[in-house]
């Protein structure tokens, strides 16, 4: 009751006062009044204005998903989609020199940091899972090439899969991997020793890399891994690195320093389909630096031919029992496999194939080009005939989809779609309307 009577007397006499100030007294109770909801207006327009730092870097991805004119969401649902395929196949096309025998060495992490399961069901299976895919993927982008798997696990560098060119042996071992737990530490320089030796022995006309699957954030290492460093370079062994989880100064300038300051050769993880993205960036060659004192080596391959005998016997690169295999040109010795080096004479042993599936990393097809709406005249896609969408049915919500739908060639200048732009970048590596005008032109000069 104190508190309260003195409340009611304060206010009783602040109106009395007011009462007998009379227009003066209330002209000033209105100016504060005003000023007040002022000072109030610009203070929560200044809160709505200023944000925090992670409040401006957050992406609020929702916000872009916009209804089209008959309500849907799946107008916007394909753009984004389309959005993210272009960007995937939106690469450097212009025709550079590139070692199409490469001789890579891929290092995972085993340690106990790859349990987190911020991937998953975990860092361990996806990394797993994600390397069978860049195996399987290397081998069929790059016929010639030849490839080691190692691991860092309790402070040390084991080997994993030998070092060979058969992608069924790689592929069976990593399946097996899954079977272990992670465990221990890692050590950057016992891994990168552990690849330099095995890149050591391998032919210098070709390209030497290692590709680093790295989990953790702390490295126990024996010796001083800058020496390793500068024995990398000295040896014009390139290493590439990606991180599962914060950047590392020290990964950084491996991968600047070994890539000749090329600092996009180390990435880390946003996410599964970022982590693919990552690694098969990888599987394309790398151009050849002009200090390569190889440019103009000519390299000698034999071609084999398939032996199929009645009799098992044993091959010369595995020792193992067989009746299907390929007979070298320069020694006769049977290997079970190609393309290998001839564990008898060294010659390389390829298929004609081989150097055909390779070409088109030398001469890359060009980016296909977003089609605007004055040019659309095409009603189907040249290659698979899906009609394109009407101009009433097509809400643009990004700039890196085309506005038509539409893609055209910068030679045959025929219109394609989405999938067909994936289709002839990553897999055909040829244009179907510049293929198809060819082989018109062809039969008219025959005719």
């Amino acid at each position: 009751m104190r508190d309260s009577d003195s409340d009611y007397i304060e206010s009783e006499t602040s109106s009395d006062i007011s009462l007998f100030e009379g227009k003066k007294g209330e002209e000033k109770t209105k100016k504060k009044k005003k000023h007040s909801k002022n000072a109030n207006h610009r203070l929560s327009h200044s809160n709505s204005v200023i944000n925090y730092t992670w409040e401006k870097e957050y992406h609020r991805s929702w916000d872009i998903v916009q209804e089209d004119q008959q309500g849907s969401l799946a107008t916007t649902l394909l753009q984004i989609t389309q959005a993210g395929k272009r960007k995937r196949i939106l690469r450097d096309a212009i025709p550079l020199q590139r070692g199409i025998i490469r001789h890579l060495v891929l290092v995972l992490d085993l340690t106990i940091s790859m349990g987190k399961r911020d991937l998953i069901p975990s860092r361990y299976v996806v990394s797993i899972d994600q390397a069978s895919s860049f195996v399987s993927e290397y081998f069929e982008q790059n016929p010639l090439a030849q490839l080691g798997i190692i691991g860092m696990r309790d402070g040390r560098a084991i080997s994993i899969s030998p070092y060979g060119g058969n992608p069924h042996e790689h592929l069976m071992t990593l399946s097996r991997l899954k079977q272990m737990d992670p465990s221990g530490d890692a050590s950057l320089q016992n891994a990168l020793e552990m690849a330099r030796t095995i890149l050591y022995p391998v032919p210098k006309h070709g390209t030497r890399e290692v590709l680093l699957i790295f989990g953790s954030l702390t490295s126990f290492d024996p010796g001083d891994i800058y020496e390793t460093i500068n024995v990398l370079i000295e040896e014009k062994i390139r290493v590439y690195v990606i991180g599962l989880s914060a950047s590392m100064s020290v990964c950084q300038q491996i991968c600047k320093e070994t890539n000749a300051g090329d600092e996009s050769s180390y990435g880390i993880v946003l996410n599964e389909q970022h982590f693919h993205d990552l690694l098969m960036q990888f599987v394309i060659p790398p151009a050849l630096k002009k200090s390569h004192k190889f440019l103009e080596t000519l390299i000698m391959m034999g071609f084999p031919s398939k032996l199929i005998e009645n009799d098992e016997t044993l091959c010369a690169c595995h020792s193992d029992v067989i009746k299907e295999g390929y007979l070298c040109p320069r020694c006769f010795s049977k290997v079970c496999s190609l393309p290998i080096n001839c564990p008898c004479c060294d010659l390389t042993l390829i298929l004609s194939t081989h150097l055909a599936r390779s070409y088109h990393h030398l001469f890359p097809l060009k980016n296909w080009i977003e089609v605007p709406w004055e040019e659309a005249y095409s009603t189907h896609c040249y290659a698979c005939l899906i009609p394109f969408p009407e101009k009433h049915e097509v809400t643009s919500i990004t700039h890196s989809v085309s506005i038509s739908s539409r893609y055209a060639c910068s030679e045959c200048h025929k219109h394609f779609c989405i999938d067909c732009d994936v289709f002839a970048h990553e897999i055909l590596f040829e244009c179907i309307g510049c293929q198809s005008t060819l082989n018109y032109k062809n039969e008219n000069k025959n005719v």
